[in-house]
């Protein structure tokens, strides 16, 4: 079909002329409104990204004098992040003279370890960069997300 009758044609449908494959002898074109096929095309890459899964990495920082109030405190929000399913990374900085007694940082993070050893494994190791002292942990059990599937499952097989 000649160009400016498909043109016409388009107009009168009110539909787009879509050129589908421009390699092809003769070119292949196609009516179709143009903004749905967007639309469609956008649906279904919101639908592909709904499938992965992310992980944030997820920082707290301790001192390391950090009291045993503090300590359980910041333990209580890394366990949050733990339990969302997000890494998260230990940071002891040292701040002066501090730098040169690094067990006492060490001893920051151990602790903080040993008492989730049960929830989380060990990715980094404590190492030193510059001022800070860090290592990295990530959940070894289920998310939430998977917590919550795992009971309507179980739901689901008691009812049935």
């Amino acid at each position: 079909m000649d160009t400016d009758k498909a043109m016409q044609l388009a107009r009168q449908q009110e539909v787009d002329l879509v050129e589908v494959a421009p390699n092809a002898d003769p070119p292949v074109c196609r009516l179709l409104d143009y903004g749905k096929l967007r639309y469609l095309y956008a649906k279904k890459d919101r639908e592909s990204k709904k499938g992965q899964k992310s992980t944030e990495l997820r920082e707290i920082r301790f001192r390391p004098n950090i009291g045993i109030h503090d300590l359980e405190a910041k333990m209580r929000k890394v366990r949050e992040f733990i339990d969302d399913g997000s890494k998260v990374k230990l940071t002891v900085r040292f701040r002066g003279r501090e730098s040169v007694h690094q067990q006492l940082g060490l001893s920051v993070l151990k602790k903080v370890a040993d008492d989730m050893k049960d929830d989380v494994r060990l990715e980094k190791p404590p190492s030193m960069e510059g001022r800070s002292l860090y290592m990295i942990l990530i959940p070894n059990a289920p998310t939430k997300i998977e917590k919550a599937e795992d009971k309507m499952e179980d739901l689901a097989d008691a009812k049935a």
